[in-house]
């Protein structure tokens, strides 16, 4: 990954499919979280998201292949670990448009999931890159209830501009690429 010193932040392939949408984002988290560990700030990892095996294909030991395989369960959010004492968990979008990002975006079970970690006292929110504007925005839970709220009397989507005022922006750098921490603090402050 290059990080090129411009406006839009650290380059972010442009030629990825939908099948593939967020993961240069989501390289980029890794990455945050990796300058993370190394420098004893946090601890915060990828979740797997647990499959089944159906098929393997042997043709010798080491070059075994898994050939098929399906997902058990809906996976939840993508990352979760502890910061300053606090047990966090987020997923990350991203967003293609310049206007809005559709709630549709956050599957039902995340929205429930993040609701029970901080329900128990967890650090709960989403991570959102706008890839036109080339920002990132972290969204506390309590926030994003608001707006599903809001969905559930009509309007699906939030605005590039609510996002922009009602949650945290996300300094976009070199070490780390993505420094959410800084919004982590400030989230911590406002508990």
């Amino acid at each position: 990954m290059i990080n090129y010193p411009n406006k839009k932040g650290p380059y972010i392939s442009q030629t990825m499919d939908a099948t593939n949408r967020g993961m240069d984002f989501e390289r980029l988290i890794d990455e945050s979280n990796t300058f993370y560990r190394l420098n004893q700030q946090a601890v915060i990892h990828k979740k797997p998201t647990p499959v089944q095996i159906v098929k393997v294909d042997y043709p010798k030991r080491q070059l075994a292949k898994i050939v098929e395989a399906y997902y058990k369960v809906p996976s939840t959010t993508d990352y979760n670990g502890i910061y300053r004492g606090y047990y966090i968990d987020f997923d990350v979008k991203e967003s293609h448009s310049a206007t809005s990002f559709p709630l549709k975006n956050i599957h039902a079970h995340q929205i429930d999931h993040l609701e029970a970690v901080n329900k128990h006292g967890g650090l709960a929110f989403i991570l959102i890159y706008f890839k036109t504007h080339g920002t990132v925005h972290l969204l506390p839970y309590k926030v994003l209830a608001q707006f599903v709220k809001r969905a559930e009397k009509g309007r699906k989507s939030m605005t590039y501009e609510e996002l922009v005022t009602q949650a945290l922006p996300v300094k976009i750098g070199y070490r780390p690429s993505i420094d959410y921490l800084v919004a982590v603090d400030r989230l911590i402050d406002d508990c």
